[in-house]
């Protein structure tokens, strides 16, 4: 199978039909930015974006995603200076930071959709990622801050929509 995965192109062979995309990312491509959480698609932990949509990689056979792009938080921004990343830290979100990849993954796919997302829309796109530290409102706020192009985030470029 050949997958492209945060812009570079990677043939993994011998990958088992039922083999989720999250297991060929970490120990296939070593890219172990994306987390084992419950392993049922419910936490959130192992949100990845395929074509520019959050997915859960736990769920997702490898083998359903052969000639797709897929971008992990190590993509996100290879400096990381993307704008969720800068808020993130202006915000104080990560406790223990085990969900945060997650977490970052969703709300980029969500502010990827254009404009400032209110708070009701916020809160359902984040509602099925877990964070057992409870920092949700720091994570609203992050999100909020992030889309509004805050200045003080630094100058880094506008959240733009993946190609």
């Amino acid at each position: 199978m050949t997958i492209v995965v945060n812009d570079t192109r990677h043939t993994i062979d011998d990958v088992p039909a039922d083999m989720p995309l999250l297991w060929v990312l970490r120990d296939r491509l070593k890219l172990t930015g994306t987390k084992f959480g419950c392993g049922k698609g419910l936490c959130g932990a192992c949100t990845v974006h395929l074509e520019g949509e959050a997915v859960r990689s736990c769920l997702l056979p490898a083998v359903a995603v052969d000639g797709r792009r897929i971008t992990t938080v190590e993509g996100l921004s290879p400096d990381g200076r993307h704008p969720l990343q800068l808020a993130w830290i202006a915000e104080d979100v990560p406790q223990c930071g085990y969900c945060q990849s997650g977490q970052l993954m969703q709300a980029a796919a969500l502010l990827a959709h254009g404009g400032t997302p209110d708070d009701e829309t916020i809160v359902a796109t984040m509602s099925g990622n877990v964070c057992r530290c409870g920092t949700y409102g720091r994570i609203h706020r992050a999100i909020k801050r992030a889309a509004s192009g805050d200045p003080t985030l630094g100058a880094v470029p506008a959240v733009a929509k993946e190609t």
